[in-house]
């Protein structure tokens, strides 16, 4: 797990990445490993991941986030923060909350941009037909992190 964070709050979690591709997405940033001040939020966001701690759509997160993104994208990421565990939205459900209606493509390429893995529920929007659809850390994590929150009965995929 790759935890980053800006002095606005937490820019990337994500999962396969090292500070090479950190690098390549923040050129400009001077990379610190495991700074000091960032234990707090580790220990917090290590919890959130491990399902120790499920994060509650209503209520405002524990910590800010740096989310560098377009206008369109980080709207999505917003739609995404509001779905509450333990429930799906399909990405068609995305583009009408938009006002953005056929535009499923754009959606899931806003959900797939997604820099904050888990936080940012990108894995609660699945396909209109109830398929998994896609996942950037592959479909098992994804269908573990939905049975985990409730939205998927364990038995229904063995």
């Amino acid at each position: 797990m790759l935890i980053a964070a800006s002095a606005q709050g937490l820019c990337r979690l994500s999962f396969c990445e090292g500070p090479e591709q950190l690098q390549a997405l923040y050129p400009d940033a001077a990379l610190q490993e495991n700074g000091a001040w960032t234990a707090e939020l580790a220990l917090l966001i290590g919890a959130i991941v491990a399902g120790d701690i499920i994060l509650n759509a209503d209520e405002p997160l524990p910590f800010k986030m740096d989310l560098r993104g377009t206008p369109f994208q980080i709207a999505v990421w917003q739609l995404l923060l509001a779905i509450p565990a333990g429930e799906t939205r399909s990405y068609g459900d995305l583009t009408r909350m938009l006002g953005t209606a056929g535009a499923d493509r754009a959606v899931g390429r806003a959900n797939g941009a997604n820099p904050i893995a888990i936080i940012i529920p990108c894995h609660r929007v699945i396909r209109s037909d109830g398929a998994l659809g896609g996942y950037a850390y592959g479909l098992e994590m994804k269908r573990a992190l939905l049975q985990r929150e409730g939205a998927l009965q364990a038995d229904l995929f063995g």
